[in-house]
């Protein structure tokens, strides 16, 4: 088609990613020129290529983000974030938080933002990259004392038989004083070559995801080609949890609590200083 615009989106295998992009996936909406390529990969992929600046527009860990930006804008839409509730350590008995850093603990990425929460909480410990969706299994095989669990084994890690040793949505909450401020997990970022450009694409990605909003039936049974193993119910479970009316806009207290995030991960010493936050509004 003449004048097309082709772009690549890049986010994670997961229910609530797939059910975000539902609509684009399924040609439910008017793109205009824009024509877009799903590029599914795991977020610590995702976040290296964002250094790299590879594609146009990816899931990032707000982590991440203090790396990127001098590539990427925010984008208003798309947020992961946890209300109470988020990535957690489990293991196959209690270990008291003030104990785990004398544990190896499985990680999913040193760039995704559950790294760096539980650098926050418990200080710097003995970390192992392993795939995010291996390490409930190499925990029950003993290769591991505990991980760091994000994505759908937040719901399914007692069926394993873990338990869990901190929960750092509920660490957030009791830190900061405000249980008015989600805990960042994700959210969407646009390569800023797209200069004047990136309105129009962030306004799509917002109407897919209200699409999804709007036609959840729909949406849902697209997710479940992504949801490892679970069930209708715990798979709605799990998209209400991260994709809801808050993943239309951060809001202000979203924006805060990233603010509040990237600010005490540099004064801890762990990421570079990111004087502004840059959305693309």
């Amino acid at each position: 088609m003449s004048g097309t615009i082709e772009l690549t989106l890049g986010h994670s295998p997961d229910p609530d990613d797939a059910f975000m992009f539902y609509g684009l996936a399924k040609d439910k909406l008017d793109t205009g020129p824009y024509r877009f390529t799903h590029v599914m990969e795991d977020i610590q992929a995702l976040n290296e290529r964002a250094t790299r600046g590879e594609l146009d527009i990816t899931a990032i860990s707000i982590h991440a983000y203090a790396y990127v930006l001098d590539k990427y804008a925010l984008l208003p839409a798309g947020a992961s974030m946890g209300f109470g509730y988020g990535p957690v350590v489990v293991a196959k008995e209690m270990i008291a938080p003030a104990d785990l850093t004398g544990v190896k603990i499985a990680v999913p990425g040193l760039m995704t933002s559950a790294y760096l929460e539980l650098r926050l909480a418990i200080g710097d410990f003995e970390a192992v990259v392993v795939p995010f969706d291996e390490i409930i299994q190499r925990v029950v095989s003993g290769e591991f004392q505990a991980g760091l669990i994000i994505h759908e084994g937040q719901l399914t890690y007692a069926e394993a038989g873990l338990v869990e040793c901190l929960n750092l949505g509920k660490w957030w909450w009791e830190t900061t004083g405000h249980t008015e401020w989600p805990l960042p997990l994700g959210g969407n970022a646009i390569h800023k070559k797209h200069g004047e450009k990136m309105k129009d694409i962030s306004d799509i990605l917002t109407a897919s995801i209200r699409y999804s909003l709007d036609n959840r039936a729909a949406a849902l049974d697209y997710a479940l080609g992504w949801a490892r193993d679970m069930g209708v119910e715990l798979a709605d479970e799990f998209v209400g949890m991260y994709v809801n009316d808050w993943t239309l806009d951060y809001g202000d207290h979203g924006r805060a609590a990233i603010r509040e995030l990237l600010d005490r991960g540099h004064a801890a010493g762990i990421i570079p200083a990111v004087a502004a936050l840059e959305f693309v509004d």
